[in-house]
């Protein structure tokens, strides 16, 4: 390495000296207790395993549907301790990990899946406002940009593709001049501008409101209590946790990255571990040098891809490009920090706004996302339908799960909605295949998703197998 090169990746990891490995959100003097563990035995209507974004919307919505309805909730750590306490605070209205993927799978389904996403952003924006969730909820949009001149190009031919399909209504194409008055980076050579179909939120506050407003109606929380089994009982199902056990009559597994207790689940997804950093707040000349005004979330084009925002203190959020698959699909705490990612993610961001050289990192994290091979959430249900499953949202479940607790609701009522009769809903993805098959070819997909960034987007004969097929690998 020249030494110019060697000083300036000094320069860098030396912004993360006094990062501390903890999820920023998570590091927060407001945390509430948790609640006590289970140590008896209960009984209930509706059982809820999982006290992440999935769980407690499931919980939440339930009461809402059903006052009288008996609702427990059983957490094995924390409440939001993982990806639901842990993620960028993107809360997107699409159902299906962003447009281009739903208009490949659903093309005769993408109107109703985009109005039903809609229609669940604008339902968690009032669900924020009725039951006083402090979450620092910010309807701002975000902003794709392209960092190569071939992703501008793709964007311009994705926005005309948008209009031809009638899709393109609140989106901007923008230009590199109008990108930068956005938001000022070098980088930037276009970008598309969502105005309406993404906000900004503090995940960990968003978990931590959803708890008190479940407790607030009723439903019994009990947390460090792991469900260690599931089996039939009588009409309905018994749970055994480490000190008790719980009847309930209906269940809802939440429990995403997590071992599904309907083992048969567990094919469908993966855990693939992402990362981020955050900043310390920015000063007044700092923030002024980078714009920003409208506090636009924002991700870049490349397959690669960085996400980005601001907190409401104005420290900024950076994360992604790498996407870690463990071998063997474990998930296990000391795969949460990877120093080698955080440095790389620091010269990534120093190179994207350079006017924040000398600026430091407070945090630096990871956790793993339940990935599945159309990147986009699958349903079902499992003993003789008394158990409803959701899972594989793959990073984009801040908002989507709220649609999925509403789905695995109607599975459970056995009612025929506008949610169960998509072929979304109806239809699962394909299963990964065996190790070592499955880190096999999530390797091979990495490799070929970085060629592909380095060469003007040009994807070679295996990504473009696995497009045919329906398959991939998001980073």
């Amino acid at each position: 390495m020249a030494p110019s090169a060697m000083s300036r990746d000094n320069r860098w990891t030396q912004a993360l000296s006094d990062a501390q490995p903890v999820p920023y959100w998570l590091d927060d003097p407001g945390r509430p207790r948790p609640e006590p563990a289970l140590t008896a035995a209960e009984t209930c209507d509706l059982l809820v395993v999982g006290g992440g974004y999935s769980g407690l919307w499931t919980a939440l919505l339930a009461k809402e549907r059903d006052p009288r309805r008996d609702v427990v909730l059983l957490e094995g750590r924390e409440v939001g301790w993982a990806a639901s306490g842990r993620n960028g605070g993107f809360c997107a209205a699409s159902l299906t990990h962003g447009l281009p993927n739903g208009l490949t799978r659903w093309p005769d389904e993408i109107h109703k899946l985009e109005e039903l996403g809609a229609r669940n952003l604008d339902e968690i924006e009032q669900a924020v406002a009725r039951h006083s969730l402090d979450c620092d909820f910010e309807r701002t949009g975000e902003i794709d940009v392209a960092t190569e001149p071939y992703q501008a190009a793709e964007l311009r031919e994705w926005y005309e593709e948008m209009r031809r399909h009638g899709l393109a209504d609140g989106v901007e194409y923008l230009d590199a001049d109008e990108v930068r008055e956005q938001v000022n980076s070098p980088t930037f050579r276009a970008g598309l501008y969502d105005r309406r179909g993404v906000a900004m939120l503090n995940p960990a506050k968003l978990v931590w409101g959803l708890k008190r407003a479940c407790l607030a109606l009723g439903v019994r929380v009990y947390e460090h209590t792991p469900a260690l089994t599931l089996k039939p009982y009588g009409a309905g199902m018994a749970v055994r946790t480490p000190y008790g056990r719980v009847r309930a009559r209906q269940v809802a597994l939440g429990t995403n990255v997590f071992p599904n207790l309907v083992r048969r689940v567990r094919a469908y997804t993966v855990p693939v571990y992402d990362y981020a950093l955050m900043t310390e707040p920015l000063t007044d000349e700092q923030l002024k040098s980078v714009g920003w005004q409208n506090r636009q979330g924002l991700g870049d084009s490349a397959n690669q891809f960085h996400y980005f925002r601001l907190s409401a203190d104005n420290r900024v959020l950076w994360g992604g490009y790498d996407a870690i698959y463990p071998y063997g699909g474990r998930v296990r705490a000391e795969y949460d920090d990877r120093p080698e990612t955080y440095a790389k993610l620091a010269g990534h961001f120093f190179t994207c706004f350079p006017q924040l050289e000398g600026v430091r990192f407070t945090h630096a994290w990871g956790g793993a996302i339940d990935t599945c091979s159309r990147f986009s959430a699958f349903f079902g249900t499992a003993h003789q339908g008394r158990v409803a499953y959701a899972a594989g949202f793959t990073g984009l479940g801040v908002g989507a799960t709220r649609f999925g607790a509403d789905v695995m609701l109607d599975l459970l009522a056995g009612e025929r909605t506008e949610r169960t009769e998509l072929e979304m809903v109806r239809k699962k993805p394909l299963p990964f295949p065996p190790e070592p098959f499955a880190w096999t070819g999530i390797a091979l997909t990495k490799w070929s998703l970085a060629r592909a960034d380095a060469h003007g987007g040009r994807r070679n004969l295996w990504l473009r197998t696995m497009d045919r097929l329906g398959l991939g690998f998001d980073s």
